[in-house]
């Protein structure tokens, strides 16, 4: 009696997470109706309206080499990765953690991923950051469309703190406040996102079920010197004083995403394990995403994995909706480490390449 009595409580503390989460799902519903389309996964013509689409590249080997599909979290996942998908996976962090990710984007693009987490018992907490270098670009302007030696510099930095709980021994919740910043020459913009999700463990059948809500905040508009022009207003007489005149940019909203994922993993015999994962991802500006993926790991020490991400229109984006990448893990005397590699095709540009590197006291 007592142990139904339990089921029957989990059972419905998940339920009231999962609702908790849902319930900000009808504002971004309704942002799209607004706009002309029915729903979160019909917004066809909304795509590359929105802005920080920084937050929709994947920052971390592991989960892009399965294929951005770690919405269910696993339970040997680096809880730094993990929260990357949902901010609930930080949960499996026991200890003192440290992550760095470097990202060799296109058109020689690089991204820099930094975190570090700490447990508190059933409690962790996270402090994450990403940071983009885009180099010296050459300026042109309308004055002097040539291109000289004077340039100017491009910031994208996205900065993260996150709180996970244990709340049973198969709930875990999480959230993460995400303050997002751009600079480009003289104008900035800033905005502050939310995250929110929470992961759940069916017994001890190997299922792990998540959910997770991405990117809701308040809108990007950009401002600063670079947007004040001075101009000679018309009818003023040829003496008159040149006048100032700021130019207002529209704000755009952020890339709201809303996932579901599944993990299964078995033991296969002789120290191998097979883990399979799938997921699902409405996304308020572009077509709703699937992605499957698999990974074998052996002996807990090495990792070979696939994934492949698929969307109705794939043409509209460059990657080849394929990714691979292994994985190093080593115990030594209680400090973990792990080393991961993923591999992304693309179509147009030179392939997209990650390396993370991590560790756990």
């Amino acid at each position: 009696m007592k142990a139904k009595m339990h089921t029957g409580r989990m059972g419905l503390l998940g339920g009231l997470l999962g609702l908790a989460l849902l319930l900000p799902a009808p504002s971004a519903r309704a942002q799209d109706v607004g706009s002309g389309s029915g729903s979160l996964g019909e917004s066809g013509s909304r795509a590359g309206t929105a802005g920080a689409s920084e937050l929709l590249v994947p920052l971390t080997a592991r989960y892009t080499a399965l294929g951005a599909a770690t919405t269910s979290g696993l339970s040997d996942m680096h809880g730094l990765e993990a929260l990357y998908a949902n901010p609930a996976g930080l949960a499996v962090n026991q200890g003192t953690a440290a992550l760095f990710s470097r990202l060799e984007y296109v058109a020689d693009i690089g991204v820099n991923y930094f975190g570090v987490g700490q447990s508190f018992g059933n409690n962790n907490l996270a402090f994450t950051i990403a940071a983009w270098d885009f180099g010296a670009i050459p300026e042109q302007t309308e004055a002097a469309p040539e291109i000289s030696n004077v340039s100017y510099e491009v910031s994208f930095i996205t900065a993260g703190l996150s709180y996970a709980r244990q709340l049973t021994d198969r709930i875990a919740a999480g959230a993460t406040l995400k303050v997002v910043g751009e600079s480009i020459d003289d104008v900035s913009a800033t905005a502050v996102a939310f995250d929110a999700g929470m992961t759940y463990v069916v017994g001890e059948t190997g299922f792990r079920l998540g959910v997770s809500l991405k990117n809701i905040g308040n809108e990007l508009q950009f401002d600063g010197v670079g947007l004040v022009k001075i101009v000679r207003l018309p009818g003023q007489e040829p003496t008159a004083n040149n006048n100032a005149v700021s130019i207002e940019s529209d704000g755009v909203q952020l890339p709201s995403l809303l996932n579901f994922g599944a993990a299964y993993t078995r033991e296969v015999g002789a120290g191998a394990v097979v883990t399979v994962l799938g997921n699902f991802r409405s996304n308020s500006f572009e077509e709703d995403q699937y992605a499957g993926a698999l990974e074998l790991g052996f002996q807990d020490v090495v990792y070979v994995r696939g994934g492949y991400q698929f969307t109705q229109d794939m043409e509209s984006t460059f990657y080849q909706g394929a990714s691979f990448g292994a994985g190093l893990k080593l115990n030594l005397g209680g400090t973990r480490l792990a080393v991961d590699y993923a591999y992304l095709p693309t179509d147009f540009f030179e392939d997209v390449q990650y390396i993370t590197a991590s560790v756990t006291l």
